[in-house]
């Protein structure tokens, strides 16, 4: 049987028809028959190039809708979709592309001839390049194609998106996402959060990154729903487009910039029957006051690139403020004690998950794969959380010293091994510390090895050179020595107790 995730997709859209099915950011409108269309011929087009079922097709892509509808099509053509983020620079693309060879690489002129030497020895067949408003020639080719045609066979363990999280030691790890998660996770969200053909779902989120990619749309393609497609997150223009929409999924960052606004108001959200807030911890503070705003309780949930969405507060059951909820359909939840034993109701420990979502390993990395798993076959998330006397899952903090700023996942150790390479520093440790609009901000705290004026500036300027944007220090510290503990490991805990305060 063909269990290619897009086949789902086909069966929802042929019933939606003529039903519109998105609205882009200049209002520009899509049915579901479209999208049928579109990427019918976008899979033909990926196949005449040459893709093959399995190929990698890889996208660093400024979102629009033709963008999104290349996702889809890649899905359909049994090809395996890489998402990479438009802010990464030419040194973390030269990683990606040698890691995943694809056989294209969607870019926009610029990151094309930024990236030519990583292209020219590790893309198959080029790059394809995308325009300013969001349109790749390659894709709009005339070809002739079945709107209504099956997907292209595959079977549920086959991988269909490898997404790219940042790792430990530097160098990043591409998590393999199977058609049968991206189903299994797509149905449980569907109907837990009970979307129907009548709901809007406001979408400000990119779409390199999994919330916004797929964990919102498939809820929209399932339920044969509408999405207001926006370009990206802009107060004003989501508080013109709220009063139109039924359900907004966002990052704690939208919401702290909407309370922000004096015009956000129970009048604006009245059509809203609900806000979803993930991606990173959303402070209980934000939390009361939405609520005293709108309201409206946000449903926090819990989730990660390496299974989708792991635990959801309920849609018609108590939403506890500071709980991510309880295990989704399917989903098993566990919290472990430091010897391996189940911890206590309200203990902290190690959060660990098992589920038909869970993905498939780490690409070309089996060894890793095989460390994140325990020996009965639980992935290891490396966050700290407890269960209480209900089921419901808290958050406590993370084993792993992982970083969450505007939603997006920021490891230490890739920050520091660029600032390490700056004239005068003698050695870095990098940290998060709480900020009012990012969560958390990133903190460079530097050890110098002699005197440097202005390094603060050398430092942020090196990082900007390097590496994504959303990965720069928003501020730098310079301290005699770093505290370590008995086994001389730096203490990041003491770094971030003594920097609470830096953005209050």
């Amino acid at each position: 049987m063909n269990k290619n995730f897009f086949n789902r997709i086909l069966e929802s859209a042929i019933q939606a028809g003529a039903k519109p099915f998105l609205e882009g950011p200049s209002g520009e409108e899509y049915s579901y028959n479209d999208l049928l269309e579109i990427t019918a011929k976008f899979a033909e087009n990926l196949r005449q190039l040459g893709v093959q079922p399995g190929d990698r097709v890889a996208a660093q892509i400024h979102k629009s809708p033709q963008g999104f509808f290349l996702y889809l099509a890649t899905l359909r053509a049994g090809a395996i979709f890489v998402p990479l983020n438009t802010a990464y620079k030419a040194r973390e693309i030269e990683y990606f592309l040698s890691d995943s060879k694809p056989a294209v690489f969607f870019c926009s002129e610029v990151s094309a001839k930024e990236n030519q030497e990583a292209i020219e020895a590790h893309v198959k067949f080029g790059s394809a390049l995308f325009d300013e408003a969001g349109h790749c020639a390659l894709l709009s080719a005339e070809v002739a194609c079945e709107p209504n045609a099956a997907a292209v066979e595959r079977a549920g363990s086959d991988v269909a998106i490898i997404i790219y999280t940042s790792g430990t030691t530097g160098q990043p790890k591409g998590a393999m996402l199977t058609h049968d998660n991206l189903a299994s996770n797509g149905q449980s969200l569907t109907e837990g959060w009970k979307f129907t053909s009548s709901d809007v779902l406001l979408h400000a989120l990119p779409i390199f990154h999994a919330h916004g990619l797929f964990i919102s749309t498939h809820c929209v393609l399932l339920s044969q729903s509408k999405v207001i497609f926006l370009e990206k997150f802009d107060a004003g223009v989501v508080l013109e487009k709220l009063p139109e929409s039924t359900v907004m999924m966002g990052v704690p960052t939208f919401y702290t910039r909407l309370l922000a606004d004096p015009d956000f108001n129970k009048d604006v959200t009245r059509s809203v029957r609900l806000f979803i807030s993930g991606s990173a911890p959303l402070l209980e503070e934000s939390s009361q006051q939405f609520l005293e705003r709108t309201g409206h309780v946000i449903l926090e949930r819990y989730g990660m690139t390496e299974s989708a969405i792991i635990t959801s507060n309920p849609y018609d059951k108590e939403r506890k403020i500071g709980s991510v909820g309880l295990p989704i359909e399917g989903v098993e939840v566990r919290v472990t004690a430091e010897d391996g034993s189940a911890a206590k109701i309200g203990e902290v420990g190690g959060i660990e998950i098992k589920g038909p979502a869970v993905m498939k390993g780490y690409w070309n990395k089996p060894e890793k794969t095989a460390e994140e798993f325990t020996g009965d076959g639980w992935f290891k998330t490396g966050d700290l959380g407890r269960l209480d006397d209900e089921g419901y899952l808290f958050i406590v903090g993370r084993g792993k010293d992982l970083v969450i700023s505007g939603g997006y996942n920021v490891y230490p150790k890739e920050v520091e091994l660029v600032i390490d390479t700056a004239p005068g520093v003698k050695e870095s440790a990098v940290i998060g510390v709480s900020h009012p609009d990012f969560g958390e901000a990133v903190v460079a705290v530097v050890v110098l090895d002699a005197p440097s004026e202005q390094i603060s500036d050398k430092v942020i300027s090196l990082c900007k050179e390097n590496l994504a944007s959303y990965k720069v220090p928003k501020a730098v510290k310079v301290v005699d020595e770093l505290p370590r503990n008995a086994m001389g490991k730096v203490v990041k805990a003491q770094l971030r107790t003594d920097n609470a305060k830096l953005f209050k």
